[in-house]
């Protein structure tokens, strides 16, 4: 018992000093020629472990703008002045997984705690992004009172389209797809903001609501203890109750993740919306819910995708099992670059640093399961096919009836890869905006987080490449729905649905 205890000890003594030391080098320059040699790094290790890398641009160009970021640093850098010019040529690779981490300040767990107890600023709200124009797209909590619709002008007296032009330079989208972005960097630019000022305890911004001026200094407020004790409750009461596990109860946005509706009186028509694709219980809930449309007897199914950042690709196969009468092959084999590529796939990184212990002991059999887990064909390395995704039945209480499919520019990674099989095979009418996901596949899965030599920076890199099994279009775009419609600003804040109704009102035609 002492012996731990005096491990526990060391280990958090250590955690700390190395954390100061961390946040000590966020402050220190670097010299331009390691940044050179961290620029050729970052290129190479591209080279050998992304299986597609030239797939939106030409080796030669991108060769190019490698050498040119390299001939811009002559003097000396911080860590961030650094990522600042290193990922908008990460991102001009136009592959959205694809993305070096910030540099951000590292806290304690004591720090971490007590950021635990507070409110934040403007994570706060959502937004939309019109251009270079930030408006206020839900304030859940009545934050300062700043009503749904607001428009951002300055923040900290400096116009909101300085900070949107240096941002959009930071966001990256699969192929020529131009729809990610602005949902992409209305989610993201208050991370960025606070990565480049700081944590503040507040801030002043200048809005507009209805042509009147107004300026609010918004404040971190504390979560009371009622609060938080009630929050808890609540949370715990709905994660550990059968409904919050099968539907995926968020704490974060306070909501399921996955729903399904009967939004007519007959239940003909089955509505299913899905968040993420996050694998939690996902299983049980198609299970549940496919044979309760069954019984239910619905004709149409509309399954709502919008807004999903993608996730487990286990679950869209499985819940394609669910909306097909035939036996179907989901995915083409898996590319990687090599047969030694997916030995440098994260292993450690995302495991709890107690379990580390017990993860080296298993390591030696996830070493031989990775050896013999590729193949060669046609001079190309692939994953072996391990059963998930060979050729599979339909489900018994597979959906046979009509499909509409909603998506928009923020419809991603899986969420892009299971709309783009539906439409391949011609099985459902897919609806709305261009996903923000490239409808021939994307570069993902596993990862291989490499660390700069001299900057510390962190590039996550994909390992594998994930294709539908389709005839691929080499659009170089998104997946492009078979009817289109695109929302204004204006009726985004209005929380028009134009898309649902569409459907709605087709279906209500046929009937």
């Amino acid at each position: 018992m002492k012996k731990t205890t005096l491990f526990l000890l060391l280990f958090l003594i250590s955690s700390c000093a190395s954390i100061k030391k961390y946040n000590e080098n966020l402050e220190k320059t670097i010299a331009p020629e390691k940044l050179k040699k961290d620029i050729d790094f970052a290129y190479l290790k591209l080279q050998k472990l992304h299986p597609n890398l030239y797939w939106y641009i030409s080796k030669d160009s991108l060769d190019f703008k490698f050498d040119s970021l390299k001939s811009t640093i002559t003097k000396p850098l911080k860590p961030l002045a650094f990522y600042e010019k290193l990922e908008p040529i990460i991102a001009k690779i136009k592959e959205g997984h694809l993305r070096v981490i910030p540099p951000a300040e590292k806290f304690t767990k004591k720090e971490i705690k007590e950021l635990e107890r507070q409110k934040g600023l403007l994570g706060r709200m959502n937004y939309v992004i019109d251009g270079d124009r930030i408006f206020v797209k839900d304030n859940a909590d009545q934050f300062e009172n700043i009503k749904v619709g607001t428009e951002i002008l300055k923040i900290k007296d400096t116009a909101v389209k300085n900070y949107l032009e240096k941002y959009k330079t930071f966001i990256n989208s699969d192929g020529y797809n131009k729809t990610f972005q602005k949902y992409s960097l209305a989610r993201n630019w208050p991370l960025f903001f606070t990565i480049e000022n700081g944590i503040l305890d507040s801030v002043k911004i200048e809005t507009k609501y209805n042509n009147e001026l107004k300026d609010f200094y918004i404040h971190r407020e504390k979560i009371t203890k009622k609060e938080e004790k009630a929050s808890k409750a609540k949370n715990k009461k709905l994660t550990k109750s059968e409904t919050g596990k099968v539907k995926d109860y968020n704490i974060i946005t306070k909501s399921y993740n996955r729903d399904l509706q009967f939004p007519t009186k007959d239940s003909a028509i089955a509505y299913m919306k899905i968040k993420t694709f996050s694998g939690t219980f996902s299983r049980k809930f198609y299970k549940e819910s496919f044979k309760e449309i069954k019984n239910a007897k619905s004709k149409y199914l509309i399954l709502d995708i919008r807004d999903n950042l993608g996730g487990s690709l286990y679950e869209i196969n499985n819940l394609y099992s669910y909306l097909v009468s035939e036996k179907f092959q989901f995915v083409n084999d898996i590319e990687v670059t090599s047969r030694n590529a997916m030995f440098h796939a994260d292993y450690f990184k995302p495991i709890p640093n107690l379990a580390k212990p017990i993860a080296a002991l298993v390591y030696p059999l996830y070493f031989v399961g990775t050896a013999l887990s590729t193949k060669k064909k046609d001079g190309k390395f692939y994953l072996r096919n391990n059963g998930i995704f060979s050729i599979k039945k339909p489900k018994k209480d597979a959906f046979k009836g009509k499909i509409y499919v909603l998506i928009n520019g923020s419809s991603f990674s899986a969420a892009s890869i299971l709309p783009s099989k539906l439409k391949g095979d011609k099985r459902a009418i897919i609806v709305g905006e261009e996903t923000g996901g490239a409808n021939d596949g994307t570069v993902a899965g596993r990862y291989s987080t490499e660390t700069l030599p001299n900057s510390k920076l962190k590039l996550p890199i994909g390992l594998m490449l994930i294709q539908p099994h389709i005839k691929f279009t080499n659009t170089k775009k998104g997946v492009v729905p078979d009817h289109e419609i695109s929302l204004t600003t204006q009726q985004v804040l209005a929380k028009k649905d134009l898309a649902l109704d569409w459907v709605m009102d087709e279906i209500r035609g046929e009937k």
